[in-house]
């Protein structure tokens, strides 16, 4: 990786301790026959919940431990959204899927190994996805990407599980508790029902900020040529970091 110096970040005394690297180019999971680069803060062990608030605010995203955003030199294509949930209002498609699934059964468990949930993820990822959370392919090491992806954290990060009556497990939200909000991390679902569990799940997410009395649900990067990030377009209203500024 080659060291950067940023000049941008803010004059809070936590962050001004972080030290910021550009990784080489790999290929871009979102953009076909696009090379992509993240910007890495470190070291892992300073990016705690304090720390991480500051840097989601400026359009960081967490994978494991890790804390990035995209630094593309010739693409500039993910842009950071997130939700006032004050303001939000479900659309009826958003009403339906809330209801449908309203009986779902609600565990809040520690980010952890858990082993049914690993079982629904390689379901999941095998029939709707063929790279994994970071970009990568699937292949012989599934367990220790999920793990280190997915059950590893150095913020307030939970796993939601969603259960049927009978205990099935159909839902897994990974979400960290920022101090301004809830932070998506990534959702996982029985792939073979006929079901709206994503949408589901963000209905959900953005009810329980509102609970917690946070302003906002940080959904990631929305990407506007890729269809596999249409789907946040359909929460409104958003908000978007441009140049470095949050705007409706």
């Amino acid at each position: 990786m080659n060291e950067l110096t940023i000049m941008t970040l803010p004059n809070d005394a936590p962050l001004q301790k972080l030290q910021f690297y550009v990784t080489t180019a790999y290929p871009c999971g979102y953009l076909p026959k696009k090379l992509a680069q993240s910007l890495i803060a470190t070291p892992q062990n300073l990016v705690d919940g304090t720390v991480y608030s500051g840097l989601i605010q400026q359009g960081f995203r967490r994978s494991g431990k890790f804390a990035y955003r995209p630094h593309c030199e010739r693409c500039q294509a993910c842009v950071s959204v997130r939700l006032p949930v004050a303001q939000f209002r479900p659309n009826r498609s958003q009403q339906r899927a809330f209801k449908k699934h309203a009986d779902l059964q609600v565990h809040i468990v520690e980010a952890a190994f858990h082993a049914d949930h690993f079982a629904l993820y390689q379901r999941y990822q095998q029939t709707r996805h063929a790279l994994a959370p970071d970009g990568s392919p699937h292949g012989q090491d599934d367990m220790s990407q999920y793990q280190q992806f997915l059950c590893q954290s150095n913020v307030d990060s939970v796993m939601v599980e969603f259960r049927a009556a009978d205990g099935q497990l159909k839902i897994v939200s990974v979400v960290d508790i920022v101090e301004d909000g809830l932070s998506a991390v990534y959702t996982f679902y029985d792939p073979d029902d006929k079901a709206s569990y994503g949408t589901f799940s963000i209905v959900w997410q953005i009810a329980w900020a509102k609970q917690l009395s946070l302003p906002y649900l940080y959904l990631g990067y929305w990407i506007a040529d890729s269809q596999k990030m249409a789907y946040k377009q359909q929460f409104q209203p958003q908000e978007q970091l441009i140049e470095g500024v949050w705007m409706a």
